[in-house]
């Protein structure tokens, strides 16, 4: 067989299947699944992945995400093929169950939900939100917001849509979903049984818990391309569980997101008068111990910046003995917390590969 271009989908069709056989190795007959895949593809302009091709392709593509620190146990990821469906309704309806099953009453499950792929007649379906779960970020007529300031362009989005919605800070966004063949997105509010909430309260201060924070547990995300050997998968919400610090260092710390650090260091009585007293990093600290704190009483799966450093070197070890890279974004994968403390932080990763697939990417357009 004449080898075909690698940036084709037929080049990317082998490339997979022949990914596929070398790492399952009682899969079959590659030459005769490369054949059937070539022929489908000459025959529609696409072809389809048998299940077991998605669920390797979903786990691979876990795998090979650079910006991962959690990677260790991508072979537990729950995959669940939905490409059936492609209408808006039924695949809000299927995000929920997606959310209660990897919610477990706490016991966070890695899950991806495959929705129908782009194709030859046209875009699949897609999910405006960036993450399932998301909180409103309210505008004000003073230039202020209530809420996330991230989220104020899909806020806007969801009201121009007719969601009503309120002015409160922790206000869970309903689902936009634009179904294949669809201009606008449809939106769905989140039933009260998916949404599993932690209230933030600190092991030492009281007063922490009038703050009234709290966050979700599960961070489903859902405006990435899952991409398996040519095939675009561009519904497809995937979710690990937290690391405190994507919550109490980023989230709720940033100045740009709900911005709390002034708020906790005025209640812990430092002095903010210069920076060089430290106080910004003095009430992160007491921010991510509230966090990890919160969720360890509540029974919500959660790993610490440390522990999780420790799993990604083990990650790297396993995959090396098996003759594969770990591609790594170094400013990702070291915690925003300590940094310098942990092992992640000094040495050097196996390079980022733009090309490598399977992968979840960043959608365009």
């Amino acid at each position: 067989m004449v080898e075909p271009e690698a940036g084709s989908l037929v080049g990317q069709a082998v490339a997979f299947v022949r990914q596929y056989h070398r790492e399952q190795p009682a899969a079959g007959d590659e030459a005769v699944r490369v054949r059937q895949v070539l022929a489908e593809i000459e025959r529609t302009g696409s072809y389809r992945h048998t299940p077991q091709e998605l669920a390797f392709g979903a786990r691979v593509a876990w795998r090979n995400a650079a910006r991962c620190i959690g990677r260790l146990y991508w072979r537990s990821l729950v995959v669940r093929d939905l490409r059936h469906l492609d209408g808006p309704e039924e695949i809000a309806r299927e995000c929920f169950e997606h959310l209660r099953l990897a919610g477990n009453g706490g016991r966070i499950r890695p899950v991806v939900s495959v929705f129908a792929p782009d194709g030859p007649d046209g875009p699949g379906p897609r999910i405006e939100n960036p993450q399932l779960i998301r909180y409103a970020g309210h505008r004000q007529p003073d230039g202020g917001r209530i809420g996330d300031p991230a989220t104020a362009e899909l806020t806007d989005l969801a009201r121009d849509l007719g969601w009503k919605g309120g002015q409160e800070p922790f206000e869970v966004l309903p689902l936009l979903v634009t179904g294949r063949g669809e201009l606008r997105p449809r939106w769905y509010e989140l039933p009260e049984d998916t949404t599993l909430e932690v209230e933030l309260r600190h092991p030492e201060h009281a007063w922490f818990a009038e703050l009234g924070l709290r966050w979700y547990a599960v961070p489903a995300i859902s405006d990435m391309v899952l991409e398996i050997g040519g095939v675009r998968y561009p519904a497809a919400p995937f979710n690990g569980w937290y690391m405190g610090t994507e919550i109490g260092a980023r989230n709720l710390a940033d100045a740009d997101r709900y911005d709390q650090l002034p708020v906790i260091a005025e209640h812990l009585g430092l002095d903010t008068s210069s920076e060089r007293t430290l106080w910004r990093d003095r009430a992160l600290i007491e921010l991510n111990l509230a966090v990890l704190h919160s969720f360890q009483e509540a029974g919500v799966t959660m790993a610490d910046h440390h522990t999780e450093s420790d799993r990604f070197l083990r990650h790297i070890a396993q995959e090396a003995r098996l003759g594969r890279p770990t591609p790594a974004d170094w400013s990702w994968i070291v915690p925003p917390v300590s940094g310098g403390l942990t092992p992640v932080y000094h040495r050097y990763y196996d390079p980022v590969d733009p090309e490598l697939r399977p992968a979840f990417l960043p959608r365009t357009g």
